[in-house]
C-alpha cells in the first residue's frame, strides 16, 4: 500500500492555521492560557474545534452532549454553532478545570446554552436516559477517560436520535494504537472501541487523522 498521508511539519501546521478561519478572540485566549497548564495536551486543536463547529451546523444540531470538558475549548466551539435556543449538556468531574471553562463561557456569552453536570459522566448519561431523554439529542462529543469510552459510546448512542452524530477524540492515541499486546489500559480501551465501532452495524463510521484522531459515527 502506498503512503498517502502528509507528514504534518511545523510549517504545514502554521499554514493550516493561517489558511483556516481565525479563532474567536475568546478561543484564542483560552488556548493560550491552557497551553501553560500541566495537562495542556488534553485540549483539542484549533482545526478540531473548527471541524466540530462545522459538523454541528451540518446536521442542524440543537441538543448536544459533551463528555469531557477540561478548560472548555470544545464546549465553546460547539455551543457557538448552536442556535440561540440550543443546549449543550457538558459532563465532567473536575471543579478545577471547569472553573476555567465557566469563566470563558461567560466571556463568550454562551453560559445560557451550556448545562454543566459535575458528576461521573456515566451517571449523568444514565440519569438522562431515566428521565426519558433517549433519542432526544443530535450530537455527542466524547473526549474523557479512555477506559470508559465504550460505556460513553453506548450511552450516547441511546441518547442521540437516528441521524445523530457521535464524535470520539484520541482514537489514534499518539500512534500507540498500533502497539500489539499493549499492557496500557488506556491504549487497550482505545483499540477496543475502534474495533467495535468499525464493525458496529448500528452506525456508519469514519476514522480521520485530525488532531490525535477523530472517529465519526452516524446513527442509522
Amino acid at each position: 500500500m502506498s503512503h498517502v498521508h502528509l507528514q504534518m511539519t511545523d510549517a504545514l501546521v502554521e499554514y493550516l492555521y493561517r489558511a483556516s478561519p481565525p479563532e474567536s478572540e475568546v478561543l484564542k485566549r483560552l488556548r493560550e492560557e491552557t497551553a501553560k497548564h500541566p495537562r495542556a495536551r488534553m485540549q483539542i486543536t484549533p482545526e478540531q474545534g473548527h471541524f466540530l463547529s462545522l459538523l454541528v451546523r451540518l446536521i442542524n444540531a440543537r441538543r448536544v452532549l459533551e463528555i469531557g470538558v477540561f478548560t472548555g475549548y470544545s464546549s465553546i466551539a460547539v455551543a457557538q454553532a448552536l442556535p440561540a435556543d440550543g443546549k449543550l449538556v457538558a459532563c465532567d468531574v473536575s471543579e478545577e478545570f471547569t472553573s476555567v471553562a465557566r469563566r470563558y463561557w461567560k466571556e463568550a456569552r454562551l453560559e445560557d446554552r451550556i448545562d454543566l453536570r459535575l458528576a461521573p459522566a456515566t451517571e449523568t448519561l444514565e440519569n438522562l436516559i431515566d428521565q426519558g431523554e433517549s433519542g432526544n439529542f443530535d450530537f455527542a462529543f466524547i473526549d474523557a477517560d479512555k477506559s470508559n469510552y465504550r460505556n460513553y459510546f453506548e450511552l450516547s448512542l441511546n441518547l442521540i436520535r437516528n441521524g445523530g452524530l457521535i464524535v470520539l477524540d484520541n482514537v489514534l492515541w499518539s500512534g500507540r494504537v498500533v502497539e500489539k499486546d499493549s499492557e496500557d489500559e488506556d491504549t487497550r480501551a482505545i483499540q477496543e472501541i475502534n474495533s467495535l465501532i468499525s464493525r458496529d452495524e448500528r452506525v456508519w463510521s469514519c476514522m480521520l487523522p485530525v488532531g490525535d484522531g477523530l472517529t465519526l459515527a452516524l446513527k442509522k
